[in-house]
């Protein structure tokens, strides 16, 4: 684990030239996002002045639900390959991992997730690194079905929707057991590590993307509450598709490394795909408050994983590593 080590030193040593160069594509990107959005600017200003706080609120809470049920996903994958990990452990490992996506460079969010898994008693980092790879994956994957799925029940959607199934049906491939874990033990191999990633049963994998599917269907919940409380007045039956519209960005919060915790690319491509439900003002103002609801939440429920749950932790069952 030696290359991973001095990759991390390298970017830990030039942090700084990291966060400049990232500050820099930062100040152009939201230049010219404000220039593009001059005309919806007031109007999505007074709709967050004039924000229901309950609805906010309750928009909160379903984000925090979100969070607490996605964290099941990745100690779902962590058992299938041997780990048993208790759940106040992994929703920590997971939401430290969230808000180390804040600090400039790509690194840090898997660093954080190695690192606080470490300190549950799972020291496989390049195990934990695939198992966060993979689910990634799986719930972009998911997330690419949500959307197309829904497509028919919203009108006048502008979407890319070719790279977007195309980007889906790729990651549907990489994800396979048959492709993951040749490709995983390649790349692990030129770090240092030789051991082969356990595998993964197939109706495992399809549960796993039912799964993430559902949770997805939980984020549009609450972001249709958002909307809601800057006065828009999106159907129910549009709650599948907003589940969609989070995940591509997700999606695109991810791709777009410049950009710490996807900041501007998310709300912007977020802008566009809720234009389908909501009027310019509304639907920027809803992105605002979706970014707010986001760092709020990652924080208490970070707070709930790593305070309130604490008790329940010394009661769980170890970590338990695979043999080999």
């Amino acid at each position: 684990m030696s290359r991973l080590s001095d990759v991390a030193g390298w970017a830990s040593r030039h942090r700084r030239l990291l966060g400049a160069a990232q500050l820099i594509v930062l100040v152009v990107f939201f230049a010219s996002l404000a220039w593009a959005l001059r005309g919806s600017v007031h109007g999505a200003a007074r709709d967050v002045a004039n924000a229901n706080l309950a609805l906010f609120a309750l928009g909160c809470a379903a984000l925090g639900a979100y969070y607490l049920v996605f964290v099941l996903g990745w100690m779902r994958i962590l058992l299938e390959w041997g780990v048993r990990l208790p759940y106040p452990a992994a929703l920590r490992a997971e939401m430290i991992s969230m808000l180390a996506k804040y600090s400039p460079g790509a690194i840090w969010a898997p660093a954080a997730r190695v690192v606080a898994a470490r300190r549950a008693g799972v020291t496989d980092a390049a195990l934990v690194t695939s198992s966060m790879l993979l689910e990634a994956g799986l719930s972009a994957v998911a997330g690419v079905i949500v959307f197309v799925v829904s497509l028919p029940f919203v009108e006048e959607v502008n979407a890319p929707l070719i790279p977007l199934v195309a980007f889906g049906a790729v990651l549907a491939v990489l994800v396979q057991p048959r492709v993951f874990r040749p490709l995983a033990h390649a790349v692990l191999r030129r770090i240092g590590y030789t051991k082969q990633l356990p595998n993964m049963r197939t109706h495992t994998l399809t549960m796993l993307l039912v799964f993430y599917a559902g949770t997805w269907v939980l984020g549009g919940f609450a972001l249709w509450l958002l909307l809601r409380s800057v006065g828009a007045h999106p159907d129910v039956s549009s709650i599948v598709y907003l589940g969609g519209v989070a995940a591509v960005g997700a999606i695109v919060a991810v791709v777009f490394v410049f950009a710490p915790s996807g900041i501007g690319v998310r709300e912007a491509s977020m802008y566009g795909l809720l234009l389908a439900v909501a009027t310019p003002g509304q639907a920027l103002g809803a992105v605002a408050l979706n970014r707010v609801a986001l760092t709020l939440v990652e924080v208490v429920v970070l707070f709930v994983g790593g305070v309130v749950l604490r008790g329940f932790e010394d009661r769980a069952e170890p970590a338990e590593l695979p043999s080999g």
